[in-house]
């Protein structure tokens, strides 16, 4: 069984060196004639064992790594957006990760983001702690080991990148890993590896290669075994046009041999199609593509692990993220594939939010993180958003405002969908941050809910009393006109009201306050009040204190959702009603033994 090498992806926050650190690999090697063999795919950049040994020099020796791993496949289009588009059946199709991090920054968005799609694809990930060069006071010892660097440093400044490691120590705990610098991890299997590197200088980088090197061998050698005489096995990276090529896919082939003339099983959005392989380009050596403007060669087959172009008829509907297969049995290859995007799409039917993705992939990690959050889905679908989305969206509205809601992940909005949803009111969550997705529909829901917390509570009719003046009584009946003290609460307007011995009185018809009328009065207040239905002198006296009458499922839903909403006067006036109410009927405001 012949082994492939790892495929390693870089992911981290915008600016942290993921790209900078590919670049000083690449460039370290291309610099290195003797070293040679290192090729740049298709979206990756494949790195041979004695490539690695000539960057590494003794060191690697030195840590007893056997041949038995051919070399690295980096995937060459770093950043999370790459990461989820790189998938296959059951997970990432990326065997290690790479989380870069600023060591003076710390995590950012796109950083925890990362590491929860690691979470998710349960990714072994090594941490490189960039830009250990700009620590105040930091020596420079080009394209050397993070140990020979460190040794060369003043105390103050080893001291002070110690604690900068062991900041990012804590903030890996806040997420559930434990962690240490790699020279001081103890079990591989149980601690992520921090390597302080400078991918400006190189420093560090030979330990991360190492890194990298070991944990391949130790733990994924079983996983990287690939049937080299089997059809082949492969994810999309990209479709685009190439001139004299028309439709080409960029693809990483992870298993099997791919060989011109094969036919091919690929996913379009809704189907799965087949065609055949017109020719199979594998891009030049990268110190030949500095010297050619032939930047491929085209051959007969190639083995995993590789990154191929392909060209092919009807490849324009292609979704990028998706599987291909060689297809031997048609039927068998689509049933696969149809399968995988089943795995992907969800359809409620009943409720729910829709959500568009670009990749696979990434539908997928935006689905698990809004399941984690108990959002029902009842759209999940690949492409950009369209007027067909808006009207599916409309109609989750229809059944419930909450789910009139788009999540859309690294896609584009049609001219006419963006007017349609402004005018059908959708909100629309569009970003190429899967974590600002969230946060900013999190908020939104936030936001929401206190709203509709808050319309119910305005509903609600609250616990209030006041006092009727002595010797303001203007008017006895038709209706009662009288001056009145409010003592707690707040009175409204049309609100029921009951005496002392929970009689009812009548409802306040009007309030007024030197000519002015009101529709609600406060704590402290003095005003003169006309009740409907009331009598005075028969249903109250001068002095007497009325209440609010809160009717009984009013009463309930106060217990139940709002009772941390009133202030220690209203809640002293609840108890005092309650008590009243219950004098006359001792169940009154009970929950019954099936109400929750």
């Amino acid at each position: 069984m012949k082994i492939r090498s790892p495929i390693v992806s870089v992911l981290g926050h915008v600016d942290h060196g993921k790209t900078t650190l590919l670049d000083y690999i690449r460039g370290s090697t291309i610099a290195d004639k003797e070293a040679g063999g290192i090729t740049q795919h298709i979206g990756a950049t494949e790195i041979p064992i004695d490539t690695l040994n000539e960057i590494g020099g003794d060191f690697i020796s030195r840590l007893s790594i056997k041949d038995t791993i051919p070399g690295l496949f980096f995937v060459d289009t770093p950043g999370h957006a790459a990461f989820t588009s790189l998938r296959k059946r059951g997970g990432a199709l990326a065997d290690l990760a790479i989380l870069i991090v600023d060591i003076n920054e710390g995590f950012k968005p796109q950083t925890i983001e990362a590491i929860n799609i690691l979470k998710m694809y349960k990714t072994p990930f090594i941490v490189a702690a960039n830009k250990m060069d700009r620590l105040f006071g930091w020596d420079p010892v080009e394209g050397a080991s993070f140990t020979e660097s460190y040794a060369n440093q003043a105390a103050r400044v080893k001291t002070d990148l110690d604690l900068k490691v062991y900041e990012l120590v804590g903030l890996l705990h806040e997420h559930g890993f434990q962690s240490e610098r790699f020279d001081r991890v103890t079990d591989f299997a149980s601690q992520i590896a921090i390597v302080p590197i400078s991918a400006k200088t190189g420093e560090g980088v030979i330990e991360l290669i190492a890194m990298l090197l070991g944990l391949a061998q130790q733990y994924l050698t079983k996983q990287l075994e690939i049937h080299e005489d089997e059809p082949a096995k492969g994810t999309i990276l990209e479709v685009k046009e190439e001139v004299g090529l028309g439709i080409t896919v960029d693809s990483i082939i992870y298993d099997g041999v791919l060989r011109s003339g094969d036919e091919l099983a690929l996913m379009t959005s809704n189907d799965v199609i087949t065609t055949n392989i017109r020719s199979i380009l594998k891009p030049r050596p990268l110190e030949e593509i500095r010297e050619s403007k032939n930047r491929f060669e085209k051959v007969d087959e190639v083995v995993a692990a590789a990154g191929i172009k392909i060209s092919a008829p009807n490849l324009d509907d292609v979704v990028s993220g998706s599987p291909l297969r060689v297809v031997t049995d048609k039927e068998d290859a689509k049933s696969e594939l149809l399968e995988e995007l089943n795995d992907i799409t969800v359809n409620t039917d009943d409720e729910g939010i829709l959500v568009k993705a670009d990749t696979l992939g990434s539908l997928e990690a935006v689905v698990h993180l809004l399941r984690e959050m108990d959002i029902p889905i009842r759209i999940a679908g690949i492409g950009d958003v369209n007027k067909r989305d808006v009207i599916d969206a409309s109609i989750a509205k229809d059944e419930d405002e909450e789910y009139g809601v788009i999540i859309a992940f690294n896609v584009k909005i049609h001219p006419k969908a963006m007017e349609d949803l402004k005018n059908a009111e959708i909100q629309l969550f569009s970003s190429d941050i899967i974590y600002q997705i969230m946060e900013d529909y999190d908020e939104w829901l936030k936001a929401r809910k206190e709203a509709e917390k808050k319309a119910w509570l305005d509903a609600i009719i609250k616990p209030a009393k006041f006092m009727i003046i002595p010797k303001l009584v203007f008017r006895q009946s038709k209706p009662a006109i009288c001056g009145i003290e409010v003592e707690a609460g707040t009175v409204k307007k049309g609100q029921p009201l009951m005496n002392q011995n929970g009689d009812f009185v009548g409802t306040v018809a009007s309030m007024e306050d030197n000519g002015e009328s009101l529709t609600a009065i406060f704590r402290g207040q003095r005003i003169a009040m006309a009740i409907n239905d009331a009598v005075a002198g028969k249903d109250f006296e001068e002095g007497d204190s009325l209440y609010i009458d809160v009717p009984e499922k009013h009463f309930k839903v106060l217990q139940r959702e709002f009772k941390d909403k009133l202030d220690e006067d209203e809640f002293r006036v609840l108890e005092e009603l309650t008590e009243i109410k219950r004098r006359r009927d001792p169940d009154w405001g009970k929950f019954g033994l099936f109400e929750y």
